[in-house]
């Protein structure tokens, strides 16, 4: 079976699972559904209810380090971000986030505990 951003999400939510009864703050890392393929009725009513396009995968609404809270847009492989992707990334650190790009859950999980301040724990 070919790993997908999918499966790196999952597993990404499955570290921050283990670790948040020593971090709490883990536990309100959420993801945000804006991305994948869904017929065009969905998509439509998705709109209405306020989804756009390009927004980042994962957000952690916990200040640290001077900003309000970490953005990630998780991508896997030879997957690059789209040009929405990069403006709301681009717009999110105008705002006083950090927002960036990481390439698979591990990387994901380096840069969450560097912007936390927490170490020892990543998924390798």
């Amino acid at each position: 079976m070919r790993r997908q951003e999918h499966d790196e999400q999952v597993a990404l939510f499955k570290w921050a699972g283990h670790l948040a009864s020593l971090y709490p703050e883990l536990g309100l890392l959420f993801a945000i559904p804006n991305g994948g393929k869904r017929d065009k009725l969905i998509a439509v009513q998705m709109q209405r209810e306020g989804v756009k396009p390009g927004v980042p995968d994962v957000c952690l609404p916990v200040p640290r380090k001077g900003w309000h809270g970490l953005f990630i847009e998780l991508k896997f492989g030879a997957n690059k971000p789209t040009d929405y992707q990069l403006e709301w990334l681009e717009q999110l650190a105008e705002q006083g986030y950090l927002a960036v790009v990481c390439y698979g859950w591990v990387e994901a999980t380096e840069v969450i505990q560097d912007y936390l301040d927490i170490r020892g724990f990543g998924g390798t």
